[in-house]
């Protein structure tokens, strides 16, 4: 009976049928948008020559686009889309425009085509890891025109893999930015393409691993017959911080150490952005600067949540420095690094005689924090009676010193972090529930790296030139394995891991040289099984776990001779590919499925090899 019930209600898997699927079934020739003009546009790309028929082609790229018209939904691989009226998202904009201002709604639109951007050179980085920088590079304008936001032609673009440098001109057809921004305003006197403008920072960004700014020079909205963008990486701007301000979400988000040219270590000039200034463009670290910008007027407690690394402290102190009280103390205080005998007398202070060994008053943290603001850094280890006393702070304004005998008022903001779930601590009866409905006022969430990869690569810019004038050192970026290995690392210590990766790969690279992933990973990381690490002997290897050899295929492998070499490991991908393809009858989704892969993975792999045409 429950098993015809579970029948009865589960939810049948929906049919996703991909454009390609489509084009085939009716005839359709997609590979025609991939003809003599983009044959022409890619030979414009100096890093190396490139042909129309470099993958990802846009047939490649429509094999990634999935309808599933019963269930409601549409796909690009496994990142949800829509299909929105253009008419329906420029009523969005005039109504933001109109509310915020131009310059806030021109910075929404910015950093949402970034993320998108980013998104999508993801994707490409994912399912086509094999392509050559300039085919990759094209792969971005084929789903920006696929998304049927813009026609890219590209005028010219050079890629320097030795020393990562990237400069790109294009020009943009039928922008429907630009058509509903005249459609609402008329012709102005600035830019309109917001949304495209970030879609391509936060697309060649992602792709190469460095932060490259882009730029519209001529624009529809301003009168000119076409839109007109550059892009370049960020030191070659003399003036980004002007293009940089709308990524961010909040004034106290700082890029601009990438408004002068690199000059030698020797003599860098001191930077003029504060040391504590964040960096970040994505989603979830826009809507923390939010919060961030709404409680800091205030004098509410802030409750900081989230794994190890990813910034609370940073955010704490950012906190302070935008709030009301920035000109009094900022004092933090690590509750798991002070012995459970000694909190009390930290917190709250101890007058003279108190125990044996003190010889003087001393104030506590929060009296050194009057007027200004205490930071509990893992609060969640605080000992039960340190939890009551910090209570009857909070409640009351003033503490005891140990062994006082009268009260002292305190005028001091909490604000907490803990990497622990209070809630379930609550539970387990280890932390007070009164106490974590008084710390619980303002919560605010900060997610793993690994959930905001988006700004991995502004974080890769930010910290090679950070430690390059700390330590003194000069490199010139990353190679391509080394941004492929960074974008797709799980990142366990989050940002504080990702800081300490290249601080160490900067210490033992060549001066002048690019940063390898032997740079990087020389600590036995667990690393994606296509990326090569250093084991704990020293060999380089490709590992599933750290310092753990990627095991052999499998036994199809054995039919192509044992011997070293690249022209061996091709005989044996194509025999794998080979022998599933049998197996199913042809059919490459299934033989996919069999072999571990997507479709476009193994189409574009089929092709490379010459099984498929």
């Amino acid at each position: 009976m429950s098993s015809k019930l579970t029948k009865a209600t589960a939810s049948p898997v929906p049919e996703r049928i991909s454009l390609a699927e489509v084009a085939r079934a009716t005839g359709a020739a997609l590979g025609r948008f991939d003809g003599a003009e983009v044959a022409r546009a890619m030979s414009r790309f100096e890093a190396s020559h490139v042909s129309s028929e470099e993958h990802p082609t846009i047939a490649d790229i429509s094999e990634c686009l999935f309808f599933s018209p019963g269930d409601g939904r549409i796909w690009l691989q496994d990142q949800r889309m829509v299909l929105l009226h253009t008419e329906a998202l420029g009523s969005l904009r005039r109504e933001l425009i109109d509310s915020l201002g131009q310059e806030k709604a021109r910075g929404l639109f910015t950093r949402a085509g970034y993320v998108s951007g980013a998104r999508d050179a993801r994707l490409v980085r994912e399912h086509w890891p094999e392509a050559e920088p300039a085919a990759a590079a094209m792969a971005g304008t084929r789903l920006h025109a696929l998304e049927g936001l813009v026609k890219v032609e590209l005028v010219h673009a050079r890629y320097d893999p030795e020393t990562s440098d990237y400069e790109g001109e294009f020009i943009w057809h039928h922008s429907s930015e630009d058509d509903e921004h005249i459609a609402a305003y008329g012709i102005g006197g600035s830019p309109a393409c917001w949304m495209q403008v970030g879609y391509a920072t936060g697309y060649v960004s992602t792709l190469f691993g460095r932060l490259v700014v882009f730029r519209e020079v001529a624009c529809r909205s301003m009168g000119e017959s076409q839109c007109r963008v550059i892009g370049k990486s960020a030191e070659r701007w003399d003036d980004v911080e002007e293009d940089m301000r709308y990524l961010r979400a909040r004034d106290f988000v700082g890029v601009s150490q990438y408004g002068d040219a690199t000059p030698q270590a020797a003599e860098l000039p001191t930077p003029r952005r504060k040391s504590g200034a964040m960096v970040g463009a994505s989603s979830a670290f826009n809507a923390a600067c939010h919060l961030l910008h709404r409680v800091a007027p205030t004098t509410a407690t802030v409750l900081f949540t989230g794994e190890s690394g990813v910034g609370k402290e940073k955010f704490a102190s950012m906190l302070h420095s935008i709030s009301p009280r920035r000109d009094k103390p900022f004092v933090a205080v690590n509750c798991a690094a002070i012995p459970e005998t000694l909190i009390e007398s930290e917190l709250f202070g101890v007058e003279r005689g108190a125990y044996t060994g003190a010889g003087a008053a001393r104030p506590g943290r929060f009296e050194r924090a009057h007027g200004g603001t205490l930071f509990l850094d893992e609060i969640g280890t605080l000992s039960y009676a340190a939890q009551g006393k910090l209570l009857r702070t909070l409640q009351e304004g003033e503490v005891e010193r140990v062994g006082g005998t009268r009260s002292v008022q305190v005028d001091t903001r909490v604000i907490a972090a803990t990497n622990v779930d209070l809630r379930q601590a609550v539970r387990e009866g280890k932390f007070r529930d009164d106490l974590f409905f008084r710390l619980n006022v303002f919560p605010i969430h900060l997610p793993p790296l690994r959930e905001r990869r988006d700004d991995v690569p502004l974080l890769m810019s930010h910290f090679l030139q950070h430690y390059g004038r700390k330590h003194g050192r000069q490199v010139t970026g990353f190679t391509q394995a080394a941004v492929k290995a960074l974008l797709n690392y799980d990142y366990p210590g989050n940002i504080r891991e990702l800081q300490n990766l290249i601080e160490r790969a900067l210490i033992v690279a060549p001066e002048g040289g690019l940063l390898e992933v032997h740079h990087l990973f020389t600590s036995g990381e667990t690393l994606d099984k296509n990326v090569l690490s250093v084991r704990p002997d020293g060999h380089l290897a490709g590992v599933g776990a750290a310092g753990a050899p990627t095991p052999q295929a499998t036994p199809a492998s054995h039919a192509v001779p044992d011997r070293a070499g690249s022209s061996s490991l091709g005989q044996a991908e194509e025999a794998l590919i080979r022998r599933a393809l049998e197996q199913c009858g042809g059919n490459l989704s299934a033989a996919a499925r069999v072999l571990g892969v997507t479709r476009p993975q193994l189409a574009y792999r089929a092709r490379k090899r010459g099984i498929t045409s």
